[in-house]
């Protein structure tokens, strides 16, 4: 496997997009610093366009680049190796690339205004990280998509752009529609609940927790503050992240061993 994500991982390196990636992120960064120094406005700053952007780019990333790639997919697939080492290898090498971008492209301008001596240094930790969760978590359920629908490709790119699109904007719609339609009953434990089958949500409302802003969240806020406000709460939510990352993995394995290409 470790050959097949080196590959795939130069491969992505070598394309202009992942290096225009890299300079959207790190010429937004500075320009935030160059309208306030205040690191922690611009991290709710980033916050805004990291939980958005990061998926949809490595939702379409993950999708082109299976379709781009088939002809070397089908070339691997004639050697004596597995099926699910070769897709879990792309998928890494693809996800692998797409989170170096980001950490380089945020990361080079908060080092140079001293993020290192910084006390928002853990904030910024809690970004990047839930940058490189939804850079995994959607990259993979694109591939998982693009492997399951591989002989039709704008079926492919249509649900992989629905899914995004579903996390991102409907089912913070559905969400709100739900607490507006039951506010007389207490569901501040169901949006609690609900947070965690969505990673964007789940992954804003850690960012938001480490920030200490969550009083602006109102009494919901003050549930996610006692629930995910302590150490063992961020490992709960990041253990939860994790089961999202692992769950498109599981789906790769399973299609690779029993499709047939």
């Amino acid at each position: 496997m470790l050959k097949i994500l080196k590959y795939s991982f130069y491969d992505m390196m070598r394309s202009r997009w992942i290096y225009l990636y890299f300079g959207f992120f790190f010429a937004f960064t500075l320009s935030l610093f160059l309208i306030s120094t205040d690191l922690s406005k611009v991290v709710v700053s980033l916050m805004n366009v990291i939980l958005i952007l990061c998926p949809l780019i490595a939702t379409m990333f993950g999708v082109m680049y299976y379709y781009n790639s088939r002809e070397f997919t089908e070339l691997l697939l004639a050697q004596p190796i597995a099926r699910r080492v070769i897709f879990l290898g792309q998928y890494i090498g693809l996800a692998l690339s797409l989170s170096l971008s980001l950490l380089a492209g945020v990361g080079i301008p908060f080092a140079l205004y001293g993020i290192f001596q910084s006390a928002d240094i853990w904030n910024f930790f809690s970004l990047l990280l839930n940058g490189v969760f939804l850079s995994f978590i959607f990259s993979g359920i694109a591939f998982w998509i693009a492997l399951k629908n591989d002989q039709q490709k704008i079926r492919g790119f249509g649900l992989a752009l629905a899914v995004w699109l579903f996390f991102a904007v409907i089912y913070d719609g559905i969400f709100l529609l739900l607490l507006l339609s039951f506010s007389d009953y207490p569901l501040e434990r169901f949006a609690l609940g609900a947070s965690m089958f969505n990673p964007i949500d789940l992954s804003r409302i850690t960012v938001l927790l480490q920030l200490d802003i969550s009083a602006l969240m109102g009494y919901t806020g003050a549930v996610f503050q006692q629930f995910l406000g302590n150490s063992t709460g961020m490992l709960f939510a990041f253990g939860v992240l994790t089961l999202w990352l692992l769950l498109p993995l599981w789906r790769i394995g399973r299609i690779a061993r029993v499709k047939d290409f």
